[in-house]
């Protein structure tokens, strides 16, 4: 079988509910692998919710309905405070990315307590802001941007990921609406160990298939590069 836009492979899913220190509840979805112990975890921050950002934004979602199974990772996806998707509506009302912060510590205290191995945290758009601000936590390995605009962080924020010597990763699209490769390169400077990733043909919401496979491709490349390259069918040959 071919795997397509709409494949779902094997994993096992569970709803799960994220709590806030501010009191509130966040739902969300951790998927993992059917038949062993994943290898390393990602921890999801979607586009912006009030442009129809949410935790089933078309690239996290198969990288949930994928990942598991292709590539032994733990997808942790969940509506920031606010947000709604066929989950459910989180509690709460976006605050533009400052209460936020607690959304995010609270995706790293569940995959923490959960005993979730090797936490690389993943950012699209608004999410990369999140990311950048909120996420330079101890348990976190590194982070993946996906189409950073850099609007809300500052270099203050790029300054703390540069001190950290974590790794940072910023998948750039050629077309995109914010921030392009040349740009992105020159803001990211500061960061010694950031690697910036022109994406040829890709635009900021990573429309069409071919821009989805080189994300996941590249994310995998960092978490689990045995992985690679990530099979196309299903079952593998």
């Amino acid at each position: 079988m071919e795997i397509r836009y709409d494949t779902v492979l094997p994993a096992t899913r569970t709803d799960i509910t994220l709590h806030t220190a501010d009191g509130l509840g966040l739902v969300g979805e951790l998927a993992v692998p059917a038949d062993r112990r994943p290898v390393a975890t990602l921890v999801t921050l979607h586009p912006l919710p009030t442009h129809g950002g949410m935790m089933d934004s078309h690239v996290y979602r198969k990288a949930a309905a994928r990942l598991p199974a292709l590539a032994g990772l733990a997808v942790l996806r969940f509506n920031t405070r606010g947000t709604s998707s066929e989950r459910g509506t989180s509690e709460g009302e976006f605050d533009g990315g400052d209460a936020e912060r607690l959304d995010v510590l609270a995706a790293l205290e569940y995959a923490e307590f959960h005993d979730l191995p090797h936490i690389w945290v993943v950012g699209w758009s608004f999410g990369t802001e999140l990311a950048l601000r909120w996420a330079d936590d101890p348990v976190v390995e590194g982070v993946i941007l996906l189409s950073p605009p850099l609007k809300r962080a500052t270099d203050d924020d790029l300054d703390r990921w540069a001190a950290s010597g974590k790794p940072l990763v910023a998948l750039v699209p050629e077309f995109d609406d914010y921030l392009r490769p040349d740009e992105a390169a020159l803001r990211f400077a500061r960061v010694p160990q950031a690697e910036v990733i022109g994406v040829d043909g890709a635009r900021h919401l990573w429309v069409g298939e071919q821009y989805v496979r080189r994300a996941h491709e590249e994310i995998v490349r960092r978490v689990n590069p045995a992985a690679l390259p990530l099979p196309t069918r299903w079952p593998p040959s």
